[in-house]
């Protein structure tokens, strides 16, 4: 298992959470994201180390941007 941290800046409310939530869970390998809306924080567990470029492209994909 493998944990990696990320925050994500411009969510404002649950639905954008659910929008990078879901987008990076679709990346293969994630088992787990956890998104704390007040620090813009993701935490994600995936089976190996995650390819930044899939992630950043994921949370672009749902409409925000890597800090």
């Amino acid at each position: 298992m493998n944990t990696s941290t990320y925050t994500v800046t411009g969510m404002t409310c649950g639905h954008c959470v659910s929008s990078v939530s879901e987008e990076i869970g679709e990346i293969s390998g994630v088992s787990g994201v956890e998104v704390d809306l007040s620090t813009g924080r993701v935490t994600v567990v995936s089976e190996a180390p995650l390819d930044d470029a899939a992630v950043k492209a994921a949370v672009e994909e749902a409409g925000y941007q890597l800090a």
